[in-house]
């Protein structure tokens, strides 16, 4: 194993951050690269990824990975230290209000325009062309708030990696995943070992999510040059949501972290015979087909179904309850799909999002994330 530490851009005098990666296995065979806690608060996965380290330590010593693992625990010490009054705050930096997770650099149109004249018609030089490229044009970006520093810092460690794990989790939820639907038959493999009950899939999702910052990257290059060159999809990437943000406990993330590396076994990255395939839970569902089931008042927010629930349309999902006038107020789904997240708030106000329907129909467009 080997520790390396990333200097942050420092806000003021006095005060130092850094990410550390751990890197496992062997360089220059390909690369894999898992992270968790980007929003601070979720921190499922960065017990997830404390017991991935020492596996990864033991299964390197014996010789059986067959890729480089970069693995880094705490994805956001920006936000890991923002706690005002006893509440952690780390979805959103304080300083500017932005989402940790959202607005990644976006460098196809400058790299595309940069290796247009070097490509041919083989495959693995176009690949190494563009992460080439790719690392030279995030090496190159200029920084400058410590938010910009800490997102150069993640994309320069995972730019050049052909899979990419963001651990995550939701408010109140079961086990889900989001990817695309060009990498879905390389994922499903890891909705299955990891028995998530919903996979969301979109292509584009409109936030340049830490995700899809190199999907898509790959994605606009197959749709620029993919008529004249041959352009492989060089990376794909997968947010995994651990559930709740309760969650967090040794046998949940024993469990998590045996199932990301039988994924891995299975993939190729680790040598050995993978476990045996589980069923699908839930089938994959188009982001765009999620409803964002809202309150239309405010009040006091009780639940009538839990996180796993299949729906059908019109089912209650909760009532707000009004204790002045004694008004209950029903809120109910529009289209049928399974309930896999729910808020943590049971004082609902007007317009505010309490759970996530995923439907198997498509009908949102533009702007399919939370906030």
């Amino acid at each position: 194993m080997h520790h390396s530490t990333h200097d942050i851009l420092a806000p003021v005098p006095g005060i130092a951050r850094q990410i550390h990666s751990f890197h496992f296995g062997p360089r220059g065979a390909g690369k894999i690269y898992i992270q968790a806690s980007l929003h601070a608060d979720e921190l499922p996965g960065m017990l997830v990824a404390w017991h991935l380290k020492q596996r990864l330590a033991e299964l390197e010593a014996r010789g059986l990975l067959r890729r480089e693992i970069v693995l880094v625990p705490i994805a956001n010490p920006v936000g890991l230290e923002q706690v005002l009054m006893d509440v952690p705050l780390g979805r959103f930096e304080l300083q500017s209000g932005e989402n940790f997770n959202r607005n990644f650099v976006d460098l196809s149109d400058p790299i595309g325009d940069q290796i247009e004249a070097h490509l041919n018609q083989d495959p693995a030089h176009n690949v190494a062309l563009i992460r080439e490229y790719l690392r030279r044009a995030l090496d190159a970006h200029p920084t400058h708030t410590p938010l910009q520093s800490q997102r150069l810092t993640l994309q320069r460690l995972a730019c050049d990696a052909e899979m990419v794990l963001d651990l995550h989790c939701d408010f109140d939820a079961v086990a889900h995943l989001y990817t695309t639907p060009e990498a879905w038959p390389q994922v499903e493999p890891l909705a299955r070992y990891l028995g998530t009950q919903a996979s969301l899939l979109a292509t584009d999702s409109g936030g340049q999510s830490f995700d899809e910052c190199f999907t898509l990257v790959w994605w606009q290059l197959q749709q620029r040059f993919g008529k004249q060159f041959p352009i492989p999809q060089g990376s794909f990437s997968v947010t995994v949501e651990l559930r709740g943000q309760g969650d967090v406990n040794h046998p949940l993330a024993k469990q998590d972290c045996g199932a990301i590396l039988d994924y891995l076994t299975h993939y190729g990255a680790i040598e050995g015979e993978a476990a045996q395939m589980p069923a699908l839970l839930y089938p994959e569902t188009p982001l765009a087909g999620v409803e964002p089931v809202a309150t239309p008042l405010g009040g006091l927010l009780v639940f009538h179904v839990a996180p796993g629930q299949y729906l059908e349309a019109g089912q209650l999902i909760a009532e707000v309850i009004d204790p002045l006038s004694d008004r209950v107020t029903p809120v109910r789904n529009a289209q049928p799909g399974l309930l896999y997240a729910r808020s943590l708030r049971r004082m609902a106000t007007a317009g505010m999002v309490i759970a996530h329907v995923a439907g198997r129909q498509a009908y949102r467009s533009g702007y399919l994330l939370s906030p």
